[in-house]
């Protein structure tokens, strides 16, 4: 008999076989069954608890398919500068947390974003050391492609004018030839990397806390994601295997191996999908470029205010790291922003395909992805579609950047989040936020894939809105979109007897809500494996 039954809502399945029902039945960790009230309270015990809805939308559990989450527990405990409304502000928050601690402590900071201040100038190691001449600072970038730090932090990292930059990074410099304090790329770990390391169980219990804010959101699944040539794939796999261990992972993770662990991973024979329902291992991470805020994404055509981009890997030594994973069973995601970096990417997937499978086991369970799929050729799209790559999209991402793509291409930015080009081309998408790029509300994703509008309705009418989406189509990207770019469509994504009970109770239904009033909704019950976790 069941052990919980909701009845009297408003069921969205996902499911094609039974797209609405008004209740479902949850018995050891999984759905037993879904239908109407009098069914599904027939098969009620004298140990099951009832809970009426009254009438509320019911949904799964959602998973974001694009998440840092690693860095965003991390980061929460430093300073928070996505709201610093100009250079100014930016200036004296960093002057309030130095008056606070030791001299010689790190101030680390993340989530400034120049292109919504009333000047759009980045800051400058000048303008850190003038109010935090003692301590050492990096503060991040929203996109977290680009760092500021200040001269006590250049002196710990003994990075001076005649510093190299690594390959895959870049050290700004002014007119004198000094290190301005600007990193990009890879170059950012010259500082990260002297950084003190917070210890396991610190790492495990920021990680741990994090559960039930993404509860709150109706989040019961992350693909948590790598930063590029960071360290962080083996605490934050560690960590992982922990709570998984002691039964406190409250989140059902699908955890990306960092590209540059490749060797490692082929030569212990781990292959993408390993692991159980709380915990797998998911796809091989690499950079085919940069970002578009930090004009390190790769283009077809010269920014409006730079160059072309760059590489972060060559093309050649992509396509060879791509074939090995996938000979060996490891499904790969690839970030491509540039509509050059997505076309080189695209070309490597389609001499894959043409080419004759190496390995003499199966495929890897999962379909290979882009990540962002930012800016892209019409015959790009095109390409996506017929070769089968899922595209990981952040809907949240489109009202963010407005600015800064408009800024950085002109014009071209139609190119940028065409979601409603793809989908209509056959591409499956999967949604996210890439969180602590930006926020983690799935219903802000859903809000922004729909309207195309910020959440104080600018601009009228929604930036290119010919890209927009439907609510049904973004919830989908979000439940079985996620599931299915994960090869775990069988088990998760819907609300179907026999799979997972990972469910969401919303406090308005936003199917039939005005759009613009999808960004007010609030999740009022959070299901995960079968017991209540939010909302009870």
């Amino acid at each position: 008999m069941p052990s919980l039954i909701l009845y009297n809502g408003k069921i969205h399945t996902q499911d094609l076989k039974i797209p609405g029902a008004t209740a479902l039945a949850i018995r050891d960790r999984r759905i037993l069954a879904v239908g109407t009230d009098a069914d599904i309270r027939n098969l009620a015990g004298p140990n099951t608890r009832q809970i009426d809805l009254g009438g509320s939308l019911v949904l799964p559990g959602l998973s974001d398919s694009h998440f840092h989450y690693y860095d965003w527990a991390l980061s929460r405990r430093w300073l928070n500068l996505t709201h610093a409304a100009s250079l100014l502000d930016l200036r004296e928050q960093v002057a309030h947390t130095a008056s606070k601690i030791p001299p010689g402590q790190w101030i680390l900071g993340r989530g400034w974003n120049e292109t919504h201040w009333p000047v759009p100038q980045a800051p400058t190691r000048a303008d850190l050391d003038g109010v935090a001449p003692a301590h050492p600072i990096i503060l991040w970038r929203s996109d977290m492609h680009l760092a500021v730090v200040n001269s006590q932090a250049l002196r710990k990292a003994a990075i001076t004018g005649d510093t190299a930059a690594p390959r895959e990074g870049v050290i700004d410099h002014d007119t004198s030839g000094q290190p301005t304090g600007v990193l990009r790329e890879l170059a950012i770990n010259l500082v990260s990397d002297i950084l003190p390391a917070p210890s396991e169980d610190e790492t495990i219990q920021a990680m741990r806390d994090g559960f039930a804010t993404l509860h709150r959101l109706g989040l019961s699944g992350v693909h948590d994601y790598r930063i590029m040539g960071g360290a962080d794939g083996p605490p934050a796999f560690r960590a992982w295997q922990r709570l998984q261990a002691a039964s406190e992972l409250a989140m059902r993770v699908w955890m990306n191996l960092p590209g540059e662990r490749i060797d490692e991973a082929v030569s212990l024979g781990l292959r993408t999908g390993l692991g159980d329902p709380y915990l797998r291992i998911g796809h091989l991470k690499f950079f085919a470029d940069g970002s578009q805020g930090a004009r390190t994404a790769w283009m077809l055509e010269q920014y409006e205010d730079a160059d072309y981009g760059l590489p972060l890997i060559p093309p050649s030594e992509l396509a060879e790291a791509v074939r090995r994973a996938d000979s060996a069973g490891l499904s790969v995601a690839i970030h491509a922003i540039g509509d050059r970096a997505n076309r080189e990417v695209l070309n490597i997937f389609e001499r894959l395909a043409q080419s004759e499978r190496l390995s003499v086991t199966a495929p890897p369970a999962a379909p290979h992805r882009i990540e962002h799929g930012q800016m892209i050729q019409t015959g790009d799209v095109d390409r996506l579609a017929r070769l089968g790559i899922v595209a990981s999209v952040q809907p949240i991402h489109v009202t963010d950047d407005i600015h800064m793509v408009d800024a950085s291409v002109g014009p071209r930015a139609r190119l940028a989040y065409r979601f409603r080009d793809m989908l209509d081309a056959g591409v499956r998408l999967a949604l996210g936020s890439d969180c602590p790029v930006a926020d983690p509300n799935p219903l802000w994703g859903i809000h922004a894939a729909v309207t195309r509008q910020r959440r104080d309705r600018t601009p009228p009418g929604g930036w290119y809105p010919e890209q927009r989406l439907t609510v049904a189509e973004a919830v989908w990207g979000y439940t079985m979109g996620a599931a299915f770019v994960s090869g775990r469509e069988a088990e998760l994504g819907s609300l179907t007897s026999g799979k997972l009970a990972d469910i969401i109770v919303l406090d308005r239904d936003i199917y039939t809500i005005p759009p613009m009033e999808i960004a007010q909704a609030q999740v009022a019950m959070t299901i995960f494996d079968g017991q209540i976790v939010y909302g009870d």
